[in-house]
This record gives structure tokens, sequence and C-alpha cells, in this order.
């Protein structure tokens, strides 16, 4: 079944970092007696078809906490005049956390010096009671994340009210969708991806935003010089 399911990946090009991820996850599924090949046939097939949609989002002006202990406002201080890529995650998620980090890590590679300046990373903790700011820094440690990728918990409330604005939240944390989001904290434009998008669609959402960014500030350059 696993070999099956190799060959899948290797068929769709499915980036080498998430199949190493997927064949763990598939042995995980098939010891719970499901159908491996299936199971993450049909996420993959998810991550094939997610599409960018237009979001209305107003980015809630709220403190979390960050995974080095640190009080932040998520609006002014985490985001503020950048480009910002979020994707929610927890610890102890063994399906659809692992995909979307190992996403995530070639996007901070692609980002490159853009990471921290121009565009930041978040990962939100949808289970705040056990993502402790320990636990979050080692679990981006173990993915080498880099500054300018901030990993965020909080109390239960105030992330509850953050996941219901980004449309990410459901009442049991472990069910939670596969949700990326991508902003411009200037003007309030956000994207927001369905399943599993590839580090290509993710960089080329956030290019898109910059160049639309810089044709604005050109014409507003250009009234106030007429």
């Amino acid at each position: 079944m696993i070999d099956a399911f190799a060959r899948y990946c290797r068929e769709s090009k499915v980036p080498v970092t998430i199949v190493f991820i997927l064949l763990f996850l598939s042995s995980v599924v098939f010891a719970q007696g499901e159908d491996a090949h299936e199971h993450h046939k049909k996420m993959l097939q998810q991550r094939s078809e997610a599409n960018a949609g237009i979001a209305e989002i107003t980015l809630p002006d709220v403190t979390l906490v960050t995974q080095d202990g640190l009080q932040a406002n998520l609006a002014d201080d985490v985001v503020g005049d950048r480009l910002v890529i979020i994707d929610f995650v927890y610890t102890t998620c063994t399906t659809v956390c692992p995909v979307l980090s190992a996403t995530f890590s070639q996007v901070q590679d692609r980002l490159g010096d853009r990471l921290g300046a121009d565009v930041v990373m978040i990962s939100l903790s949808v289970d705040p009671l056990r993502d402790t700011p320990a636990r979050l820094k080692k679990y981006a440690s173990n993915l080498g994340a880099r500054d300018g990728w901030v990993w965020l918990t909080g109390s239960k409330q105030t992330v509850t009210g953050v996941l219901q604005e980004f449309g990410a939240y459901t009442p049991n944390f472990a069910d939670h969708p596969s949700v990326v989001l991508v902003g411009d904290g200037v003007n309030g434009k956000w994207a927001r991806f369905l399943g599993f998008p590839s580090a290509d669609q993710i960089i080329s959402k956030v290019d898109e935003f910059s160049a639309a960014r810089t044709t604005r500030q050109a014409h507003a350059s250009m009234r106030e010089k007429m």
C-alpha cells in the first residue's frame, strides 16, 4: 500500500519533503485501519485543487503570545505594514499540519531576505490550551523556522476570536480545515486558499499583492507631483 502511495506521489510530482511526510502519515493511518493510499490521495487532490479566493477579513486588534513568550499585538506588532502569510496548526497534529508546515518551509526558503522585512509568515495554534510558547518554539525549531516566521498562541477566548475572524474556527480543533491566508497589512486585501496550496501558488499571490502595492504607490507619487 505504501509503495503504491509513493508511486502516486512521484507521478503527481509532489515535492520530496512532502512525500516523506505523507509516507510517514500513511503508515499511521494504515495502522488505524484506514486505506492510506485513498486517504492521502484525497489530501493531494485537495492540494492540486487549492485556489485562492477573495476573503473579507479585518485583521484583529488583539494581543497574542509568540513562540518566545512575548506578548505582541497581531495587527501592529506582528503584521504592521507588511504582507502576511498565515496558516493554522497544532503541534500534536499528524495529518493536515505537517503538510502545511512543510509547504511553509519551502515558502520560507523562497522568500529569502524578504522574510521578516517585506513579508511575515504566521502559524497560529488552533490548540492554545496545549500549545505553550515553549512547545511552539520546539516545533518551529524542528522545521528550521527563521526570524520572520512567527508562531502564535494565547488564551482560548482570544485565539477563538481570531480563528473566527479568519474563517478557520471549528469547535473541535482536531477537525480544523486546511486554510492558508495571504494578506496586505496596508490596504487590508486578503486571499484565502482552501486545501493544500503549493509554495508556488502562495509565492505567486504574495508577488501579486506586492506588485499591486508598488503600482498604488507609484500612482500616489504621481498625483502628489501634479
